[in-house]
């Protein structure tokens, strides 16, 4: 039964992102909704990083970007003030949207109110499950997106550059640091000496 439900919660979250409009190719040619694929990457990135993580869990990877692409930054201020609000109120429609899924499959309110948590990014640093969704959206990026949006801001310096690594390092677990340097993920080759010069 516990099985049924993790595949009806994935397949709902799938299906709503594949729903949307924007596409991406991945590292083989192959062209994907683009929250769908990072959907996909976050979970296999948790497969790596944590096998053994639980049905919240699972879920609450898979949906950390559910149907993302209906709040575009656009429709916020282009500000800091801006931003912020866009972000705040993206974890709260993700945290929802993931958490009426779960429901929709039959899980408990114990458990959609975990996943609330974790997918709105509550007590990072405090909450593992919050932690674990940090490591898994950091190695992620590192992989997959770092240099996609190093070739978006030809404008930042090194010093913004080592800012940046140094940022998302430090939201990071220890062991979410120490999977990133033990050769378990794809670092962005080009970017390797920076984040070399980042973390020293």
């Amino acid at each position: 039964m516990s099985q049924e439900m993790l595949k009806k919660a994935i397949s709902l979250i799938d299906a709503a992102n594949s729903e949307d409009p924007n596409k991406v190719k991945d590292e083989n040619g192959k062209e994907w909704p683009k929250e769908l694929l990072y959907s996909h990457r976050m979970s296999d990135m948790l497969q790596r990083y944590t096998p053994d993580a639980d049905e919240v869990q699972q879920i609450g990877i898979r949906g950390q970007h559910v149907k993302r692409w209906t709040s575009p930054r656009d429709a916020y201020p282009m500000d800091r003030i801006g931003y912020l609000k866009w972000r705040t109120d993206l974890y709260k429609y993700h945290a929802e949207t993931t958490a009426e899924y779960m429901a929709e499959a039959g899980y408990s309110d114990e458990d959609l109110e975990r996943v609330k948590l974790m997918v709105g990014k509550k007590g990072i640093k405090t909450n593992p499950d919050t932690q674990l969704l940090e490591d898994v959206v950091d190695l992620t990026f590192i992989e997959h997106y770092m240099l996609e949006f190093a070739g978006k801001h030809p404008e930042y310096s090194e010093e913004k550059w080592i800012d940046i690594v140094q940022k998302t390092w430090k939201k990071m677990s220890d062991n979410g640091q120490q999977f990133a340097l033990s050769g378990s993920i794809t670092l962005p080759e080009p970017l390797v000496p920076l984040i070399q010069k980042a973390l020293a």
